[in-house]
């Protein structure tokens, strides 16, 4: 598992790359020069920028196989490749572009709510916090919040991600979650929430909580059970095994019970760096029981493999992998 400070020199160096794509060729010079002086003032700096540049000559080198259509983001490659006499940087330059447009973002794509947030958890890394009240919070890897406690109130911002949380015990000052979608107010308990495109997933695991969706009645939710909130106010209350549940954030698990392959590989997704692809029409009719490390995404799609055979994941880099099933129908794991 890399370092956060070997991430932050990946992610620098990407942002370093993308600069050398400048239309104008002073700020090209300008961007080679402090380029050059960045590899220079530390070694991981120039193991960072080697990788980056590995990373783009082998997205360069994807191809469709024969007979199939060719992918917009494929076309680009071939259509933006630099000529055999271009300068090194203009590689760099057209190589970048074809990085944003084959995965939809940078290696490291980090939004500035999540850099900016009081706590936040690297991909694939877990973290637990005490806040200055008692109460203790556990980040999943990706996530991140924001504190604001006053005399009256204790709240917790989710920005993204997934949270455990220990409420310590304080009748005269309400401890709440907001996400998104809801207030979920609890004293003296213990809760997870997830916040997901569109919902929130609130999972109790000692005591209730009244999650509050504006507009809407306030709904309890008791120990053992799960709802998922939207817009429209809080849905069906589900029952979960909290006992369960507690363990897979202990042991940084994801547990599921006949889910859609692609929800599983959604989830892996958010556990590890770079572009997870797959085409959801075409796995939609595999379903998952399993126990999978999230600490250990590698492991996890091997698990994957082993279990589907059907399935073909191949590891273009680190930061690109794609999953799909093979017209053959056989299995491949590269």
């Amino acid at each position: 598992m890399n370092s956060p400070r070997t991430d932050i020199a990946a992610e620098q160096a990407a942002r370093w790359i993308v600069r050398l794509s400048a239309d104008d060729p002073a700020e090209r010079d300008s961007a080679q020069a402090g380029f050059a002086a960045w590899k220079a003032a530390d070694p991981l700096h120039a193991t960072a920028a080697a990788g980056m540049e590995n990373l783009l000559r082998q997205l360069n080198a994807v191809r469709e196989p024969a007979g199939g259509d060719h992918r917009p983001a494929r076309a680009a490659l071939a259509a933006i490749a630099p000529k055999p006499r271009q300068r090194l940087r203009q590689l760099a330059a057209a190589s970048a572009v074809a990085v944003l447009t084959l995965t939809g973002a940078l290696v490291f794509s980090e939004r500035p709510a999540y850099l900016l947030a009081d706590l936040r958890s690297p991909t694939g890394q877990w973290s637990t916090h005490t806040l200055a009240d008692g109460s203790r919070i556990t980040l999943a890897g990706n996530s991140a919040v924001n504190v604001h406690f006053n005399a009256g109130e204790r709240h917790v911002e989710l920005v993204q991600g997934d949270i455990l949380v220990d409420v310590a015990k304080d009748a005269q000052r309400p401890f709440i979650v907001d996400s998104r979608q809801a207030a979920i107010r609890a004293l003296g308990t213990r809760f997870s929430v997830r916040r997901e495109d569109g919902a929130t997933i609130l999972s109790m695991l000692e005591s209730k909580v009244l999650a509050q969706v504006p507009q809407h009645p306030a709904v309890v939710v008791q120990a053992g059970q799960r709802t998922r909130i939207t817009d429209d106010g809080v849905g069906p209350i589900t029952t979960i095994d909290a006992a369960s549940v507690q363990e897979a954030w202990r042991a940084h698990q994801l547990v599921v019970d006949d889910l859609p392959l692609a929800e599983v590989l959604d989830e892996l997704a958010r556990h590890r760096p770079g572009q997870l692809h797959y085409d959801r029409a075409q796995i939609a009719g595999i379903r998952v029981a399993a126990v999978l490390p999230l600490d250990d995404t590698d492991k996890a799609l091997q698990l994957l493999i082993d279990n589907f055979p059907q399935l073909r994941i191949r590891m273009l880099t680190r930061y690109l992998v794609m999953v799909d099933v093979p017209a053959s129908g056989s299995a491949k794991n590269k």
